[in-house]
């Protein structure tokens, strides 16, 4: 649904029969007739405008095992063997590294925003098909395919050698291309050959007996229409719609975490653009003073949104939440009880304010001066004397009100 496929109503199972040392019972459950979607879509954003790619299909089959070559020799890990998986099989419509990259990264955060998976420790991998033609040919030309590579880093230099290989052979010559299947290594930044790429008809297919039909029928789909959370492009344009930065919106969608909490905040009714800043200027400092990542970020939609709402409401200062939010980040603190224990939400009168900035001014006179000779540096450090005075408590509006008064008289 996420990639606007097609659902198949009726999907069956079949065995894709081959031996390999990863398949010890040498054949493979999978989909060939009838996989779960079909005709799917994934519109993205290039540098060169919107391009979409198409989705061929969707199915589901078991997981091999894991080939692991050390030196001249080869071991094989069946720990993932048999693990159900999904296989997104895409038309040949990718024209460039850039596009290949945009794609796995949407699909990524798809798969973190919809709960489906965190693509860690190769949840997520990839198998790349490559040819290369002649420009204004419209044939294929041979194609080789590079199984099982979950790193993007490795994706794109395995693609980039792979295609560079391809043009060498058809211009100088330098080998005979052949439809085979490869593996990339990391150490050499080469790839090399596997096997050779079987057609369908080498696998043998025929449906697995011991499978029954999956019936999907449109009360099981509106179920889960209706527990989807919204599509990233979607959120995307309401964050747009709400006044937040496209750079901010960057860092919320591919951080589905703090992309429900800054959704979790506003419902409580705060403002999206004033809470997003809360979340990706004032937490990212805390998180970033004491080593930490924006994925390290635990705070409730409950305190974040208490504290946003002091400020908003002026029970305490921008300077103030900040200090309150910094202490429920750091130690884990209720922001109302911290506020109240702490005296942050002490009333200053204008009065006590008048009376420190005197002080201040008597204090720093030198400061003074070099504000009347037109150094405007001065006065931001008489303001924030007055600030420290006041232990941050005083309006800051107020501060910079009353301190212009005294410093024009």
């Amino acid at each position: 649904l996420m990639l606007n496929c097609d659902i198949s109503r009726y999907t069956t199972f079949d065995k894709k029969n081959y031996y390999y040392p990863d398949l010890p019972c040498a054949y493979q459950i999978t989909q060939l007739n009838h996989p779960i979607c079909t005709n799917g879509c994934v519109t993205l954003k290039t540098s060169e405008g919107e391009r979409d790619i198409h989705i061929k299909q969707i199915h589901m089959e078991e997981d091999a095992g894991k080939l692991v070559h050390i030196g001249k020799a080869s071991y094989v890990d069946f720990n993932r063997t048999s693990v159900p998986l999904i296989e997104i099989v895409t038309q040949p419509d990718f024209r460039s590294t850039e596009e290949v990259l945009i794609y796995l990264n949407k699909l990524k955060t798809m798969f973190r925003a919809s709960g489906i998976s965190e693509c860690e420790e190769g949840a997520m991998r990839c198998d790349v098909n490559i040819s290369v033609r002649p420009e204004g040919s419209t044939e294929y030309g041979v194609r080789t395919e590079i199984k099982n590579m979950a790193s993007f880093e490795a994706i794109e230099k395995a693609i980039r050698y792979e295609v560079q290989r391809h043009i060498d052979a058809i211009e100088f010559e330098t080998e005979e291309l052949v439809q085979e299947t490869r593996r990339y290594d990391d150490a050499t930044g080469k790839t090399s050959a596997m096997r050779n790429k079987e057609t369908e008809a080498d696998y043998r297919y025929f449906p697995d007996a011991n499978l029954m039909p999956i019936i999907i029928d449109d009360e099981w789909l509106e179920k889960i229409k209706a527990v989807m959370p919204a599509a990233i492009d979607e959120k995307a344009d309401a964050y747009r719609e709400a006044g937040i930065s496209e750079k901010e919106i960057d860092m919320l969608i591919h951080n589905h975490n703090v992309s429900k909490l800054l959704d979790d905040v506003v419902a409580l009714g705060c403002d999206a653009k004033n809470a997003a800043a809360w979340i990706l200027t004032d937490c990212v400092g805390i998180l970033r003073k004491n080593g930490k990542l924006l994925g390290d970020l635990e705070i409730t939609a409950d305190d974040l949104s208490a504290i946003i709402k002091m400020v908003d409401n002026g029970d305490v200062n921008r300077v103030i939440g900040r200090k309150i939010l910094t202490a429920v980040i750091e130690t884990g603190a209720d922001p109302v009880a911290y506020c109240k224990e702490n005296a942050l939400d002490a009333k200053v009168d204008t009065a006590t304010v008048e009376k420190v900035i005197d002080t201040v001014l008597v204090e720093n006179a030198q400061a003074v001066t070099d504000f009347k000779n037109g150094k405007v540096k001065a006065k931001q450090a008489l303001f924030g004397a007055c600030m420290r005075s006041l232990k941050n408590i005083a309006d800051p509006d107020v501060i910079r009100e009353l301190l212009d008064a005294r410093l024009n008289d």
